[in-house]
């Protein structure tokens, strides 16, 4: 590329100092892969420090050692700056993940970084190439290159984050937010908060978290001395979201015919497990940021424990053992559920987990359950079960191979269906609620491959929830009422406290519409350790540690 390089010898003496000057030479090419990616929407392009990595590789060094010097050090930093461009986890996401990533499976580990290689990118990066080779024989690039990346540092003036539509580049003062105007939790109306700036989006987020702090669910005292006994159990599943359903085509399968009520528009507000646990056990206030989770909270907060001071005695079941990544741990210290995890005694093994322990099918764990609650004298048990079987990277147990998603989905929703048939048998008294962690991420974007989930993007956090409410003397209704309302944990706290006499059991008809209306809506906000995810006039953005928010790549 000897032509990016200005013949100072043949035009200037050589005591000129425009000798120096030189061209990007190879590192066009490093520019010029940035700008397809970018017009595709693929990275989170940082215009000013580009800029400003373009400056350093051109300032002119004399030849020699320290010209050298500066290529060399240019190596790391290029690479560094574009993972930084990239939608690729932090540095710090990484280093949190390290000691998990240590239990994974080897052949998990290598099955998932096969997902980074997409050979169409392969392909058209080399394709790239060769047309650079073959214009750079007789045109210069720097000159294009340094002129795109001033461009793209001008039209970003009035504020750092880029986007390819004008629109979204546009920026407007700050809008204050009105107290009243997110005070109830009801759907924030982002319309009258002005334009989708930086500025005003921030103060979106701000009154949002300010306002949840200040809703709670009010349990009573004590429970009515004719308040009928009853068990909850919450079934938490692991990576399943409305998107990983419609994907492999079970979105209508039998059990959601059998919900009494369904949540068409819950928000998990996580993509990991550990926070969407804490989340749930937490659900009897409003949502908090991600930070507030490691901390201590409200007593009042603690769902669990509010129905342990009601008679419910706290249990907890799981498919696993809870060792991997500290679930377990997290339960403890963060989530307050201090119960025994439920043996797993004679429950069937048929898959192996991505850290290589044993998964114990859902039907087995399930049905040992109630078969301990049948001869358990305690009227009242609110019951946390936790299953996995649908997790990224489990395989067979009597193969070894990895345990197609949809089949592993199959399994479960079957398990679930024959649990509630035995439900329905047992004749005892259960409100089931079925509420998922968080999606698996079976379709990725253009911010995530699949599987990948350290953004938790709205296909990911937009989960089904379904309540089946079993032993009532009423029929059940022929179709589920459906809640379309933008919700979360909140409203089943709230849902929990409507139930809590067990009267609906013994009526002889139910009021379904009485039981469900105004329950708290939430706006959908996400959030993990560096990102957040927020709907904002009908739009997403993202906002990564702490920078200024953009549009999230469709």
């Amino acid at each position: 590329m000897n032509n990016e390089k200005i013949s100072s010898q043949s035009v200037y003496p050589d005591n000129s100092r425009w000798r120096n000057w030189q061209g990007l030479s190879g590192w066009n090419y490093y520019f010029l892969i940035k700008f397809a990616l970018l017009w595709g929407g693929y990275l989170n392009f940082h215009p000013l420090e580009n800029l400003v990595f373009v400056a350093f590789l051109l300032f002119p060094l004399p030849a020699g050692w320290i010209r050298k010097t500066r290529n060399w050090i240019a190596i790391p930093v290029g690479i560094a700056l574009f993972y930084y461009d990239t939608w690729l986890p932090s540095i710090q996401s990484m280093i949190n993940l390290r000691s998990q990533a240590s239990a994974l499976s080897f052949d998990y580990m290598v099955e998932f970084v096969q997902r980074f290689i997409n050979w169409s990118w392969v392909g058209a990066g080399f394709t790239l190439l060769v047309g650079y080779l073959f214009i750079s024989q007789w045109v210069r690039i720097t000159p294009f290159v340094v002129a795109a990346l001033i461009w793209l540092n001008v039209i970003t003036l009035g504020g750092p984050s880029f986007n390819l539509s004008p629109a979204a580049a546009t920026r407007t003062p700050s809008t204050n937010v009105a107290p009243a105007q997110l005070g109830t939790a009801d759907s924030a109306p982002s319309d009258a908060l002005g334009p989708p700036t930086s500025q005003n989006l921030t103060a979106y987020y701000d009154k949002f978290i300010q306002t949840q702090q200040n809703l709670y669910t009010e349990f009573p005292a004590s429970l009515p001395a004719d308040a009928q006994p009853f068990d909850l159990l919450i079934i938490n599943i692991c990576s399943l979201s409305w998107s990983d359903m419609q994907s492999v085509g079970l979105a209508d399968h039998p059990v959601w015919k059998k919900m009494n009520i369904v949540f068409d528009n819950f928000n998990s507000a996580t993509s990991y497990s550990g926070p969407a646990a804490i989340r749930i056990s937490r659900a009897s206030c409003g949502q908090p940021s991600h930070s507030a989770l490691y901390k201590a909270s409200d007593q009042r907060c603690y769902l669990f424990n509010d129905l342990a001071q009601l008679g419910f005695k706290n249990e907890l079941v799981m498919d696993h053992s809870g060792a991997f990544g500290d679930y377990l741990k997290e339960l403890r210290e963060y989530a307050g559920i201090q119960a025994t995890p439920m043996p797993f005694g004679n429950a069937k093994a048929e898959l192996t987990s991505f850290d290589g322990e044993p998964l114990y099918r859902d039907l087995s764990m399930l049905t040992q359950w109630l078969e301990a609650r049948q001869k358990d004298d305690t009227p009242r048990a609110v019951t946390f079960y936790n299953t996995i079987e649908l997790h990224d990277g489990n395989r067979s147990l009597a193969t070894s191979k990895p345990a197609e998603y949809k089949k592993r989905l199959q399994d479960l929703f079957d398990d679930l269906n024959s649990f509630l048939d035995e439900l329905d048998k047992s004749g005892r008294k259960v409100i089931v609620m079925i509420v998922p962690e968080h999606g698996a991420a079976l379709v990725g974007d253009k911010m995530q491959v699949s599987g990948l989930r350290d953004i938790p993007s709205p296909s990911i956090t937009h989960v089904p929830v379904g309540i089946r409410i079993v032993g009532t003397k009423a029929p059940s209704q022929q179709q589920a009422l459906h809640i379309t309302s933008p919700s979360s944990y909140l409203a089943i706290s709230e849902l929990v406290n409507r139930t809590l006499d067990g009267k609906l059991f013994t009526q002889d008809n139910i009021d379904w519409q009485k039981l469900t209306e105004n329950l708290p809506q939430t706006p959908a906000i996400s959030e993990t350790s560096g990102s957040v995810v927020m709907k904002y006039q009908d739009k997403t953005y993202i906002r990564l540690n702490k920078a200024d928010w953009v549009p999230y790549p469709q």
